[in-house]
């Protein structure tokens, strides 16, 4: 039990005030809903409702991610994290598909909601709450890149670097933008709907929402699916291609591989050194390469394989990823 709350404390936070928040909603929406009948507002119950669950198994899958690896899996559960996020995109995905039937029954069926004041009210509190979560989501990308930005930059670098995220990390940030673009949607829908005979916008409003959850739940599959196959990190290969080049010692690298499992990275590396050196000599390149290399954020474990010079280069170092 101790060691569950230890790995729990480490798990990813925007993820776990992400589901707290979304509960709170979830419950308020969900109520509004209750008194107003209103498609809207019942599209924007779901979502929270579905975005709720998946983060608090994204925040429980990130923790358990950072067990240590065990005699049984040597290799640790860096990709426990991918796992989980493939199988909280199943609640994305269903919830999506009762928002979009729900939309589309109010299109073909137009009935005119009640309760304008209570559903304008509870969906601004409700964006702004999200709008919230979307910004700390926002200052997380950057922490995790060790960017610093301020004002208008949190925005425009968080979106730029979105790729280089943690996995929990972005579907969080993805989440919440498109629970954010949901709300102002559904406000407008709601408020259309009011003043006009035209009450199919909301059931419009209903089935956009559920397209975009939909757009949400193939973008996470996708990448947290390569994340489970084992997904070369190329950055990192470069990064630590260079930093290894830069010791007199190595005279080439015959290949190098970071796999990402999860927030884990993997390095694998193969370098040509001077055949005269004696093995003492290569174990202490070998200790010094390991001790730069495990300095690096992120990298568990490093082998290390060594060749003699064959007076050929093989490295060529990529373009090295600034920050946009």
């Amino acid at each position: 039990m101790g060691e569950l709350l230890q790995l729990l404390k480490r798990g990813n936070k925007s993820a776990m005030l992400a589901a707290i928040i979304n509960t709170i909603i979830s419950i308020i929406k969900g109520v509004a809903f209750m008194f107003t009948g209103n498609v809207a507002m019942f599209a924007e119950t779901m979502h929270s409702l579905g975005d709720a669950a998946n983060q608090f198994f994204v925040f429980v899958g990130s923790a358990l991610s950072k067990k240590a690896p065990t005699e049984k899996y040597p290799n640790g559960f860096g990709r426990l994290v991918n796992l989980v996020l493939l199988g909280a995109v199943l609640i994305v995905g269903i919830m999506a598909f009762e928002t979009i039937k729900e939309g589309y029954h109010h299109v073909i069926h137009p009935t005119e909601s009640g309760g304008f004041v209570i559903n304008i009210i509870v969906l601004v509190v409700a964006t702004l709450l999200e709008t919230f979560v979307l910004f700390k989501a926002m200052k997380e990308i950057l922490h995790e890149i060790e960017f610093e930005a301020s004002g208008i930059q949190v925005f425009t670098k968080s979106f730029a670097n979105l790729g280089r995220a943690k996995p929990a990390t972005k579907l969080v940030f993805m989440e919440d933008l498109v629970a954010t673009l949901g709300g102002l949607l559904a406000i407008l829908a709601v408020v259309i709907s009011r003043f006009t005979a035209f009450h199919q916008i909301e059931g419009l409003a209903s089935m956009l929402i559920g397209g975009m959850m939909v757009f949400v739940v193939g973008r996470v599959f996708l990448d947290n699916a390569a994340g489970v196959l084992g997904q070369a990190d190329e950055e990192m290969e470069n990064k630590i291609g260079t930093l290894v080049m830069e010791d007199p010692d190595v005279k080439d690298i015959q290949g190098i591989t970071v796999i990402k499992e999860g927030e884990d990275l993997h390095v694998e590396l193969e370098i040509e050194v001077d055949p005269k050196l004696t093995v003492a000599a290569a174990d202490d390149i070998k200790d010094r390469l390991h001790e730069k290399i495990m300095a690096e954020k992120g990298v568990v474990d490093v082998t290390i394989e060594f060749d003699e010079e064959d007076e050929v280069m093989t490295w060529q170092a990529r373009t090295e990823p600034n920050v946009k």
